[in-house]
């Protein structure tokens, strides 16, 4: 059977991560954000440079910042990348374990409560920041996702 497509921003985000075929995105140390080489992402994932031939297209987009702009909209927030806090799990699992090899640059740090290594089910409380979805938070209702409950990870 054919592998069914993710159908949000948030869930593709998280099976990237998890991938042993992916690079560019890993998971911070903790397992509760995640780092993205921008180069690599873009070579490996967006299909731009002279590598990138016969990449899959996996977002609409070719340009990063539209990639940071979905990351926004779905409630991630950029941390601020130092020597201390730029400490890489390896891709599948998190550890304490740094690795600098890792990084070709400019190295992205983003977090939000929901994205967690351990934790797909929570990708359900990701939603994407319309102005509607806004205006039911502001007013204190629920914002439906259009995850369903029964999906298998």
């Amino acid at each position: 059977p054919a592998i069914p497509r993710p159908c949000t921003f948030p869930m593709k985000l998280w099976m990237l991560v998890n991938s042993p075929c992916v690079d560019s995105v890993r998971w911070d140390a903790r397992g509760e954000g995640l780092f993205i080489d921008q180069r690599l992402f873009e070579q490996e994932l967006l299909g731009v440079g002279p590598s990138a031939a016969g990449v899959e297209e996996l977002f609409k987009t070719k340009n990063f910042g539209s990639i940071v702009r979905q990351l926004n909209l779905y409630g991630f927030h950029k941390l601020t990348v130092s020597s201390t806090s730029s400490v890489f799990g390896p891709r599948r699992r998190p550890t304490a374990g740094v690795d600098t090899s890792y990084t070709d640059g400019p190295l992205h740090h983003f977090w939000n409560p929901h994205f967690r290594f351990d934790r797909p089910d929570l990708l359900v409380k990701i939603r994407r920041l319309t102005k509607a979805n806004k205006e039911k938070l502001d007013a204190g209702l629920e914002v439906t996702s259009r995850l369903h409950d029964d999906l298998q990870y």
